[in-house]
């Protein structure tokens, strides 16, 4: 490699870096409790019941659920991966934004109602929402992508640095005394390559998952209306099917597959006559990957069931790869240390900036003074 090359990609790398590490650190520390959301959300305290899961009427948990909060709608039912709960919404309109929601959780065995803190509040929340979007909407998430995507670029450049840079270095040494810059400087390049594939990782299904809701948008405006139009809408509007009907209808066009979010009529992910039940696999894998089954609101009957397009499954497997969430405690701790050298390597990285900045600073100070001694 040139000079000139070393040059070129050391200050892509440098301004790159410099750019995004402040934004980076916060992504890394807001998302170190967000590995332990489980472990450190609310306690269920679900009680042992010998009865079937989903044996509670689903009707009548909604029933409840919108006699609780007089005036409201129920605009989704979403349902929990690993325990037997389903959380209700409340909201003054089917199109309210879902920060607004009032959440209701039931147990799906008995019926019995939870009671638990609000999701959309407390510690955990904070630190989610700064992780996805700062609390500024749509457009904090493109940011926080735009600035994953700089530092995707670092990671790249400082890999094709790392060659050039520790040529005459056995590979891991770090220097010691005398020069505690030059020793930061090894670790950070040590730590950085040790963790090169975890952070490329993780930094790149960061990036996709900020496309959550471009990718939302193609999905509504292709997809659903192309499921939607394989039925005609409902010839009378007001009349709705049972929803435990409906569930059962669905579970037996898809067998095997188990129900995690229910989308009623007049949400932007249902359409105005039909129910959308997304359906996720039992598999490690399967269990990331939605399937969308699209019910007649009126009969109850499934009019179609597609699998979800490609752009959709890259969003969704990208999700457990980013968090760690997809094999227990030891891959979520494991997560949890790589997060904390990460943490490290930004802050050696702006360290070693200012330190080198500081010493140019004095080094252009120093000449004047021997100039001005020397006349």
């Amino acid at each position: 490699m040139t000079p000139r090359t070393i040059r070129i990609w050391s200050w892509l790398h440098r301004w790159t870096s410099l750019v995004c590490t402040l934004f980076a650190l916060m992504l890394c520390i807001t998302g170190l409790p967000l590995i332990f959301k489980d472990e450190l959300g609310p306690d269920l305290k679900l009680e042992t019941t010998a009865a079937a899961p989903g044996t509670a009427s689903i009707d009548d948990i909604v029933a409840r659920a919108q006699a609780a909060r007089p005036g409201q709608v129920v605009p989704y039912l979403f349902y929990d991966r690993d325990h037997p709960i389903v959380k209700v919404p409340t909201a003054a309109a089917m199109t309210t934004d879902p920060g607004a929601f009032h959440y209701q959780v039931f147990d799906t065995r008995t019926g019995k109602q939870i009671e638990v803190p609000q999701p959309n509040e407390g510690f955990l929340y904070v630190m989610l929402r700064l992780h996805l979007d700062m609390f500024a909407g749509l457009w904090g998430t493109l940011f926080l992508g735009f600035m994953g995507l700089l530092l995707c670029i670092a990671i790249v450049s400082g890999v094709v640095l790392y060659g050039p840079f520790t040529r005459r270095l056995d590979f891991g040494a770090v220097r010691r005394g005398g020069n505690r810059q030059r020793t930061w400087l090894d670790l950070h390049n040590l730590l950085g390559i040790g963790t090169l594939a975890w952070f490329a990782v993780v930094s790149f299904t960061g990036v996709i998952n900020t496309l959550a809701a471009p990718i939302e948008l193609a999905w509504q405006a292709n997809q659903l209306v192309e499921m939607a139009a394989q039925a005609k809408p409902a010839e009378d509007a007001t009349k709705r099917a049972r929803i435990d009907d409906m569930l059962r209808e669905v579970r037996s066009a898809v067998p095997g597959m188990n129900v995690m979010t229910v989308a009623f009529p007049g949400t932007p992910f249902a359409t105005p006559s039909h129910v959308a039940i997304f359906l996720t696999g039992n598999t490690p894998i399967t269990s990331r990957i939605l399937k969308p089954a699209l019910a007649d609101a009126t009969t109850g009957r499934v009019v179609s069931v597609r699998d979800m397009p490609w752009y959709a499954t890259a969003l969704f497997m990208s999700q457990p790869l980013h968090f760690g969430d997809y094999g227990g405690l030891p891959l979520k701790i494991i997560w949890a240390l790589l997060d904390v050298v990460t943490i490290v390597v930004l802050m050696s990285g702006l360290y070693l900036w200012w330190a080198k900045r500081r010493r140019r600073r004095a080094a252009g100070m120093a000449i004047p003074g021997m100039q001005a001694a020397a006349r």
